[in-house]
């Protein structure tokens, strides 16, 4: 119900929306002596954050179009090598590397699949194309997906990465971001416990809640005070008629783009209270950075029910993985098994979603790997996302796994 009350609320507020819309044109027109004055200026502010806060976002573009290697510029394009129904691997390629002629490692990278689309790890991407062949699982909207190409949970999650690692071949490296820490983990220990020749030769876990019980955050504590039937209950919904997964079980994204501004409300109201004072001053590139943000943090994209649940339940609420009982398919995980792969876990030292020592617990998990073949580093004075993103991630986190993939690259 709360879907379609969601929906309605959309649409009940379109005619607002355009109206904004055209006020704000209006108003932006150079030809306009009112966009000149000070109270033009404040309008036509008001007129687009009403409009921003109230439209529909798609899924964004990554828009990468080329990449500097030593003194060149080459061309970039994406290519999908492999679809899946929830799932596609997308490679950047780059302009006379289509077939791997520069020798770089094949670094695959596991996107969240916790809201937000694949493209927020655009800085990721391309901080890293230099330097190594990029691949990204780019996660469908549950709500594109039809009822007849059937569900998707944890196990599928966890049986999609390794297929993908089998279709990449032998000396792949991996970094899992945020919430695929787990599944990551899982999959490339199933893959040493089989003896699988695919398994990566090196993982990242970056910001991930390998074991949450550590210093618990916000969400964390959350979702361990609330019983899985109330989530059940109270978050799942079924997908409007209007949308290709008509009837799907889902945890929308709406609300965990709700969940996590409810976090930080004064900041977020603080940024477009600046974004306001901004476009009335008229300094556009502040403002400018402002929609680009914000564009990307308001595309948010649905989960399907059975992933959302397992998830909350068995890594945020039972610990599975930490405590030992995780299993994939009736099989027990056993990091333990992971003995060729090498570990580098990263995390922000003022991270307010994984906290601090919940990525380093899979160190302790993987015990049989030698010191050696592990590596852990917590930047200083950063949050969540900018372990991933920003000046601090290109400036002193990439560096060290630049370094990390090359040595453990055979």
């Amino acid at each position: 119900m709360i879907y379609q009350l969601h929906e309605f609320q959309k649409s009940m507020l379109a005619p607002m929306r355009l109206t904004a819309e055209a006020h704000h044109l209006l108003l932006r027109h150079p030809f306009n002596p009112l966009g000149y004055t000070h109270g033009g200026r404040a309008l036509a502010a008001a007129c687009e954050i009403f409009e921003a806060g109230t439209r529909h976002y798609a899924k964004p573009a990554f828009g990468i179009k080329s990449v500097r290697i030593g003194d060149r510029r080459l061309a970039v394009r994406e290519r999908i090598i492999a679809r899946k129904n929830f799932c596609q691997l997308k490679r950047f390629e780059r302009q006379g590397d289509e077939d791997g002629a520069f020798g770089q490692p094949k670094l695959l990278i596991v996107a969240p699949l916790s809201g937000h689309f694949a493209t927020l790890l655009r800085d990721t991407v391309c901080t890293l194309l230099s330097d190594h062949d990029v691949y990204i699982t780019d996660w469908r909207d549950a709500s594109r997906v039809p009822l007849r190409q059937g569900d998707f949970d944890l196990d599928d999650y966890i049986d999609y990465l390794i297929d993908f690692l089998h279709l990449l071949g032998p000396d792949c490296h991996t970094m899992a971001v945020c919430q695929p820490s787990v599944p990551l983990l899982a999959a490339v220990a199933f893959m040493s416990a089989v003896g699988d020749a695919m398994t990566p030769r090196s993982m990242v876990l970056m910001g991930g809640p390998v074991d949450s019980r550590v210093n618990p955050t916000t969400p964390n504590k959350f979702a361990k005070s609330h019983s899985l039937a109330w989530f059940e209950r109270t978050v799942i919904n079924r997908v409007p008629a209007y949308y290709p997964g008509v009837m799907r079980r889902v945890y929308p994204g709406f609300l965990q783009l709700s969940g996590f501004m409810s976090m930080n409300l004064d900041r977020h109201v603080g940024a477009h209270m600046k974004m306001f004072h901004d476009l009335v001053r008229g300094d556009g590139d502040s403002a400018a950075q402002h929609r680009a943000f914000y564009g990307e943090y308001r595309a948010v994209m649905d989960l399907t029910a059975a992933y959302y649940l397992q998830t909350v339940q068995r890594v945020f609420q039972e610990h599975q993985l930490a405590v030992g009982t995780f299993c994939h398919r009736d099989e027990l995980i056993e990091p333990r098994a992971i003995t060729d792969c090498a570990l580098m876990t990263v995390e922000g030292a003022k991270d307010d979603i994984s906290g601090v020592g919940q990525t380093r617990a899979a160190q302790e998990l993987c015990a049989a790997l030698p010191d050696g073949m592990r590596e852990h580093w917590e930047q200083p004075g950063v949050g969540h996302y900018g372990v991933f993103n920003g000046r601090r991630w290109r400036r002193d986190i990439a560096p060290r796994i630049r370094a990390f993939i090359a040595r453990h690259h055979r």
